[in-house]
């Protein structure tokens, strides 16, 4: 077939070959003098657990079967072997080989995704964004349920992951949903799977996401998206850890560690009955709000040296530095993106730009305006004023104007707000702003 064969008289000479030199698989008889094939097994797997470990005998049993794949064995071979069984030896040691391959790429993988999500791989210094990783470092080992709250692009997920892979579970997997990306008649067979026939398509079973994530973590981010029909089945899962896939009448339990988050106020949307309260009390368990960019200037200047490595490392860029007068102009910037917006321009500049320093010139027009000047106060007159309907005549403005720069995108404007887009649909109607005749 093709492979360098290592051949050992006994399972002693087996484990000094596979200590000192890699291997791909090992072949080994049952009965042997001294240490026999199921122990030798055994050991293998003690040093290196992704080692895949064919045992062969000729006194083959059921009971020797189901021993062998017990002590760790990939699978299970009876002498003698025909010229007819030759094909199934061939396919076996094939199988075999890919198998120990692919679980020890998993191991890799998962050990950088672990090294890459450590507290101090996450950039910043500023006191805000080490209080939020002093609470991360706090509850990661634990089970409890974590809510992660805070604006678009403020590295939400980034926090959801660090959790994880800092955690007891990092072993096993770490699920993403976006609740807001995906349909809703079809979120729920995502989270809970369906059965065959359950709905038009659904002509095969289908595990869930929660299923994937047993015995790990799954992330549920724009949690304030679903709908309460489905914020029922998801307390049930917090409650209990049941659910029923799609059609089926059969109950599931898992264990799995729940992280939600959103870039909603959750407790206007609950007096907006859009949001379970007995939910949010579920998830809300430990609170975690990052913080905007703005609240952590001092962390600016650390990103952007940051992303630029990064996206010159990827980009195969040129770019060296950035000078001080670019510098500035970014840290007077606002930043509504927040992270992701300086991870993105980082990218633009490298790949756009001529190599060595970035200067002022280079960054878009928006870093060359003045910064926006927030909106005064209204002054209180000697008579006094209308609360109520002061800040209804503020409100208005403020939606106004962000339905004059979308050109009237609801869509748009609701992110521009950071609303959502119901609550704004809702204030547009009892606010009677109607979009101008053209």
């Amino acid at each position: 077939m093709g492979y360098s064969v290592l051949s050992a008289r006994d399972a002693t000479d087996a484990l000094a070959i596979v200590s000192e030199q890699h291997v791909d698989l090992v072949l080994a008889d049952i009965k042997m003098p001294g240490i026999n094939g199921l122990e030798l097994v055994r050991q293998v797997h003690e040093f290196a657990p992704d080692l895949p470990c064919i045992v062969v005998t000729g006194y083959g049993s059921a009971e020797h079967s189901v021993e062998a794949l017990r002590a760790g064995a990939f699978w299970y071979l009876e002498k003698p072997f025909e010229q007819g069984h030759l094909d199934v030896v061939r396919r076996l040691v094939e199988q075999a080989i890919e198998v120990g391959r692919l679980k020890t790429e998993n191991r890799i993988l998962q050990s950088q995704l672990q090294a890459k999500y450590r507290f101090s791989n996450i950039v910043g210094n500023s006191a805000a964004l080490r209080n939020v990783l002093d609470i991360v470092s706090k509850v990661a080992d634990a089970d409890s349920t974590v809510l992660v709250t805070g604006e678009s692009g403020t590295g939400k997920e980034l926090i959801a992951r660090a959790i994880h892979f800092n955690s007891r579970r990092a072993g096993r997997m770490f699920v993403t949903v976006n609740c807001g990306a995906i349909p809703e008649h079809l979120l729920e067979s995502e989270l809970f799977g369906h059965v065959r026939g359950a709905f038009t398509n659904a002509v095969n079973h289908r595990e869930g996401r929660f299923t994937l994530a047993n015995e790990g973590t799954i992330f549920l981010d724009e949690i304030g998206d679903m709908s309460p029909s489905l914020q029922v089945k998801l307390l049930r899962v917090l409650q209990d850890g049941t659910f029923e896939p799609v059609g089926s009448s059969h109950s599931m339990t898992v264990d799995v560690r729940v992280i939600a988050a959103t870039n909603q106020n959750l407790e206007e949307a609950i007096r907006e009955r859009r949001f379970r309260e007995d939910l949010y009390f579920r998830l809300n368990v430990i609170p975690i709000e990052v913080p905007p960019l703005r609240e952590r200037p001092d962390d600016i200047p650390v990103l952007v040296s940051h992303f630029l490595e990064v996206a010159s490392q990827e980009q195969g860029g040129t770019v060296e530095d950035i000078s001080q007068e670019a510098l500035e102009l970014l840290c007077a910037h606002s930043w509504p993106g927040n992270v992701r917006e300086i991870e993105n321009l980082m990218e633009r500049l490298v790949i756009l730009g001529s190599g060595g320093e970035i200067q002022a010139k280079d960054l878009p027009p928006p870093f060359h305006q003045p910064a926006a000047q927030r909106p005064s106060a209204p002054v209180i007159p000697p008579s006094g004023l209308s609360f109520r309907d002061t800040v209804d005549d503020f409100e208005a403005n403020l939606i106004r104007q962000a339905l004059e720069q979308t050109q009237w995108n609801k869509n748009r404007a609701a992110q521009l707000l950071r609303m959502n887009r119901t609550t704004l649909l809702e204030k547009i109607k009892k606010k009677g702003l109607d979009q101008p005749e053209r």
